[in-house]
């Protein structure tokens, strides 16, 4: 049994239950993305940028979801798109886990961003820290000595709070490839709600500001008057940005929502020097600009302006590509 009775730790962590956040969450290991059919999604990302690819063919993972066990087959890569790590997965048909949930419910998408713990005893202490706070283990599986938590944080966090241990192996330090991916980015209805979830697990709140409509900003090639809610965490080496949208006038956010039925991760962005020629490359793969837009006078320091991509069509996730005038 993967997961053990924690009451002598949960005792423990009683008396520190507002201690600060751990040091690892500083640092993001990899994400965990699951697919229906990694043989259509792995040659498109291998082409936007997916690299250092390892194959796994009918792995087994064993432990627990919601608290039963489990057996899970599937079929994974691990790649690095840039400085991220991602773990693709597609889950064998016919099983109930976090995975198959997942998939069912919303299609394909990134269901985790994952974090090490440096050893068992750090692990068990979170997972008892996590508890104290109301939050329980959705799944944790073991593959080797690779153990994976996912807490069930999604229904009022919009992901699922991951931990990777791998024992008899010292945490990686994050990759020393340019600094490609720069954010995640999730697409939320109610910020200020999501916000208060994540503030009273320890993260950083996230204050929204208001984004005003743009003549620049373009929907599907036409003009688009656009007003929206943002806010950013930053305490890892990945901005978290968050955006809480209208329903109307029609725009990428609304449009994920509403095609994905949840809230959730709906793009990665990346640093790109030269946005035409960025957009250009990804119409030669058949990938089209959905949304455009901008910020400060485009040209000058402290402005940008960006595309969203819709490489949705293979993976469910978006890729933005981003101009940053320092």
């Amino acid at each position: 049994m993967l997961l053990i009775r924690y009451g002598a730790v949960l005792a423990a962590m009683a008396l520190t239950c507002s201690a600060q956040l751990p040091e690892y969450y500083k640092t993001v290991n990899r994400v965990t993305w699951v697919v229906g059919h990694i043989d259509k999604v792995r040659p498109a990302w291998q082409a936007l940028g997916l690299t250092d690819i390892q194959e796994f063919v009918n792995i087994e993972l064993t432990g627990q979801y919601k608290g039963k066990p489990i057996s899970i087959r599937a079929w994974q890569i691990t790649g690095r798109l840039g400085n991220l790590t991602i773990d693709m997965l597609q889950p064998g048909e016919g099983q109930a886990n976090a995975y198959t949930n997942f998939l069912s419910k919303h299609g394909d998408g990134i269901l985790s961003i994952v974090h090490e713990v440096p050893d068992r005893s750090a692990l068990d202490q979170e997972i008892a820290r996590m508890k104290a706070k109301g939050v329980d283990v959705l799944q944790q599986v073991r593959t080797g000595p690779v153990t994976f938590t996912y807490f069930d944080t999604e229904p009022e966090g919009k992901f699922a709070l991951g931990l990777i241990l791998r024992e008899g192996k010292k945490a990686d330090p994050p990759p020393q490839q340019p600094a490609f991916v720069s954010h995640f980015g999730a697409v939320i209805w109610d910020a200020k709600a999501v916000s208060a979830y994540w503030e009273k697990l320890g993260f950083p709140a996230f204050p929204m500001a208001h984004a005003t409509p743009r003549p620049d900003s373009r929907y599907k090639g036409e003009p688009l008057s656009l007003a929206f809610e943002v806010g950013f965490q930053r305490h890892t080496q990945f901005r978290m940005e968050w955006i809480s949208p209208p329903a109307n006038p029609p725009n990428v956010y609304a449009d994920f929502l509403n095609r994905r039925k949840r809230e959730g991760i709906q793009h990665i962005g990346v640093e790109i020097g030269d946005l035409a020629k960025a957009t250009a490359e990804h119409e030669k793969l058949g990938y089209h600009v959905h949304q455009a837009g901008a910020w400060g006078d485009v040209g000058k320091s402290g402005s940008g302006h960006y595309a969203y991509m819709d490489t949705n069509s293979v993976g469910g996730v978006s890729l933005e590509l981003v101009r940053r005038f320092q």
